[in-house]
């Protein structure tokens, strides 16, 4: 696990909610269509199981997502995500409807992005998170940057430590 300091693993600690993108995120970024119209996408199991664990350990989880795709709502299912907001345009709105639907504070909520359109939601929530490839500004403005890229572990790395922050406290 990389090494965090205290001021991290304490906001770390409070986290309540996870919410995440998907595309360059939970996935590699690559959208995969195919002569029918069929689209795909890779997503890591090793994300998958960390996002079990989050439920586990009583932390909500959410995706909001840009784009719409039948595929995520699979995956979530699966995951049982039960909050999933697809083709959303303000993702800033639809924060703040979930901060007040659970009654969370900001340092409660943690977020992981991977471009622009996530950055107001980056500077709003307690925690930000961004994968190794993902938008320099990104990296320059959130909390810790992913030694993984999107869809490669990176979730999982960053569930992992707010995970073992939450145990240590």
């Amino acid at each position: 696990m990389p090494l965090i300091n205290d001021e991290l693993k304490r906001k770390m600690g409070k986290i309540k909610m996870f919410i995440m993108d998907v595309d360059g995120t939970l996935t590699d970024g690559k959208i995969y269509l195919g002569n029918e119209g069929e689209e795909l996408k890779a997503f890591n199991v090793k994300d998958g199981l960390g996002i079990n664990l989050l439920h586990q350990a009583g932390i909500i989880t959410a995706i909001i997502t840009g784009r719409r795709s039948e595929i995520v709502s699979i995956r979530a299912r699966e995951l049982g995500i039960g909050e999933v907001y697809q083709g959303v345009e303000d993702k800033l709105a639809t924060y703040a409807q979930l901060k007040e639907q659970y009654g969370l504070e900001d340092e409660e909520i943690a977020y992981i992005g991977d471009d622009l359109n996530d950055l107001p939601i980056m500077e709003k929530a307690g925690l930000s998170f961004t994968v190794r490839d993902g938008a320099r500004i990104l990296q320059e403005r959130c909390d810790y940057t992913a030694s993984k890229n999107g869809g490669e572990g990176a979730v999982r790395e960053i569930i992992d430590m707010i995970l073992e922050s939450i145990r240590s406290l």
